[in-house]
């Protein structure tokens, strides 16, 4: 089945961390109501835990986002388990997000690996990068997925590694990349990439896809019609976003969601 049918004239949409606008950010509430929306595309950030599960939560520490504190890996699920991400949401597993998303056969995954190989954190990173990968194949979810990284580094380490075989998400222009470590050119491989900054033309987006062959998508900026106006003139095919409903609803009002 080919799940990647966006186009210029069929822009899909993304819900960042779920339907963040109006729900806690990556919970199961949030995921649920974006698709219930009719999204696209669940985009979530994946870490793990200390006794090594994965669980959706953007930031190294719990802080921001839920009662707790302290960092993520210092816990273990049983303990995360117990905290409020918001609304009395829990803060979810990667199973349990594709536990939901096997019954919406349609629907694209954008994972994030927020797991960085820093200092002596690197075999941890590579580790939950192949701990995540697993999943995907366990549930067969290689053709759903994007994988997505800041750190150049760790989108080379899955690329070489499985021959390929991922579609990879990066960003541009080069300088939002964590470029520490990485040998590959940063563009030698990919599928797709967020184009973000205010300073960026039409011009110079359209001559990097050009260059590369890389898909054009729109990042967690675009929220209203202007912001949409202005990334249709890069010619993206994805915008990934916060409020997936005034969204959808602006993009099928200029026919441009299916």
């Amino acid at each position: 089945m080919n799940y990647w049918t966006q186009s210029k004239k069929n822009i899909f949409v993304a819900a960042h961390r779920g339907f963040c606008a109006k729900y806690p950010e990556n919970t199961m509430l949030a995921f649920k109501k974006a698709i219930e929306l009719g999204v696209d595309q669940i985009e979530t950030d994946i870490r793990i835990t200390k006794d090594n599960e994965l669980v959706l939560i953007h930031d190294a520490t719990l802080d921001r986002t839920t009662n707790g504190s302290g960092k993520v890996c210092d816990y273990t699920l049983d303990e995360l388990k117990k905290l409020d991400a918001g609304n009395g949401e829990q803060i979810p597993t990667l199973r349990e997000l594709f536990e939901l998303t096997k019954d919406h056969p349609t629907l694209t995954l954008d994972l994030e690996f927020k797991e960085y190989p820093v200092g002596e954190w690197e075999e941890k990173a590579f580790y939950t990068s192949d701990k995540i990968l697993e999943m995907v194949e366990e549930y067969n979810f290689a053709d759903r997925c994007v994988i997505n990284s800041f750190s150049q580094k760790l989108n080379e380490y899955v690329y070489t590694k499985y021959n390929g075989k991922y579609k990879q998400h990066l960003f541009f222009p080069e300088r939002i990349m964590h470029m520490e470590g990485s040998r590959l050119p940063l563009y030698s491989f990919g599928y797709c990439a967020c184009v973000c900054g205010k300073e960026l033309t039409a011009e110079e987006i359209k001559q990097f896809h050009k260059d590369t062959g890389i898909r054009v998508w729109a990042p967690a900026s675009i929220k209203d019609e202007e912001s949409i106006d202005t990334a249709l003139k890069f010619g993206i095919e994805l915008i990934t976003c916060n409020n997936p409903d005034e969204v959808l609803e602006i993009l099928r009002a200029k026919g441009l969601h299916k």
